[in-house]
């Protein structure tokens, strides 16, 4: 079930915890799909959002470790669309890839950084003993 936050003014924010397992991807993609359809935005807009957070979680599977990860789809503006995934490996921070034409993994970065405005990560916790990090993307909402 997802927590809702609401606000005073604004859209309401959405985030879930789910077991790290390859299901998690598909979740997270229904999330994003469901989000940008409670906001009005057009398919579009959904479908960049549910690639998006779909290759943050599962990345998040992949190269985390822990028994969860949290799935955030938020829009804090008009204009925006926040997406984020939150793991256990604060030192296996996201790398930006070439994969080749044979390579079957590694693009999907490519794709996140293709789709989105920008990204990046944050280590959570104190600077010394980070205890997790949260890899986000924000897209430009199309209306």
């Amino acid at each position: 079930m997802a927590t809702v936050r609401p606000r005073a003014k604004g859209h309401p924010g959405y985030s879930e915890t789910h077991p790290r397992t390859e299901e998690t991807a598909a979740i997270a993609r229904r999330l994003a799909v469901t989000a940008c359809a409670a906001w009005g935005l057009p398919d579009e807009t959904a479908e960049a959002a549910a690639l998006v957070v779909s290759e943050l979680a599962s990345n998040a599977v992949r190269h985390a470790w822990g028994p969860t990860v949290r799935v955030i789809v938020d829009r804090p503006s008009d204009d925006r669309v926040y997406l984020a995934v939150v793991d256990r490996a604060p030192r296996r921070t996201p790398e930006l890839g070439k994969p080749g034409d044979g390579d079957v993994s590694g693009r999907g970065l490519v794709l996140v950084d293709a789709l989105s405005d920008r990204w990046g990560y944050d280590q959570l916790g104190p600077h010394r003993r980070p205890w997790g990090k949260r890899v986000w993307s924000e897209l430009t909402t199309k209306e």
